[in-house]
């Protein structure tokens, strides 16, 4: 005995999606077809081209020097690791430098050499502060290879700010360009 089932187009309709979908969609973890007993798609042959490598992102460091301004200041002045830190809630501005040659570094030492900060964008010059019992916020003992010193910039007011580019100079010495962190 054979029964004719008679079938509306909609109900096929959406008999043909539904199947669609469980057929299609039978790989895909989130869909409410797939089974946990479903079997891993299968693998690629050995022959298929292998992806190409990926580049590793470029790490960009703002306030990284060239090489060639780091031979620069150690050929001529003695010193590298030029930073500029805006410190105490950016009252003050902070120049450390490391000495590399003692000898060269020296002028940078001397307590008759006044040093200056400027900054273009802001249109100022800072000076190192004379604090009556301590005297300058600055170092100037004989320097030695290897140890890093520092001058403190008073910035009343606030006007130099991080991201801002600097000038340092100190008598002959002069660092242009210097990121203020």
């Amino acid at each position: 005995m054979t029964r004719t089932i008679t079938i509306g187009k909609a109900t096929l309709l959406a008999m043909l999606v539904v199947g669609s979908v469980g057929v299609l969609g039978g790989q895909d973890k989130l869909s409410p077809q797939s089974s946990p007993s479903a079997a891993p798609p299968a693998q690629a042959p050995a022959t298929a081209a292998k992806p190409t490598a990926v580049r590793p992102a470029v790490r960009v460091v703002p306030n990284q020097t060239p090489n060639r301004e780091y031979m620069y200041y150690a050929g001529i002045w003695g010193v590298d690791s030029l930073r500029v830190k805006y410190t105490e809630s950016g009252e003050m501005i902070r120049f450390t430098y490391r000495v590399v040659d003692p000898a060269k570094a020296a002028q940078l030492n001397d307590k008759k050499a006044e040093p200056a900060l400027y900054d273009p964008q802001a249109g100022v010059k800072l000076v190192v502060p004379q604090m009556e019992k301590v005297g300058q916020l600055r170092q100037s003992s004989t320097p030695k290879a290897g140890m890093q010193y520092w001058m403190a910039f008073s910035n009343s007011g606030r006007r130099v700010r991080p991201g801002h580019r600097v000038s340092v100079e100190i008598g002959n010495f002069h660092a242009n360009n210097l990121l203020v962190e």
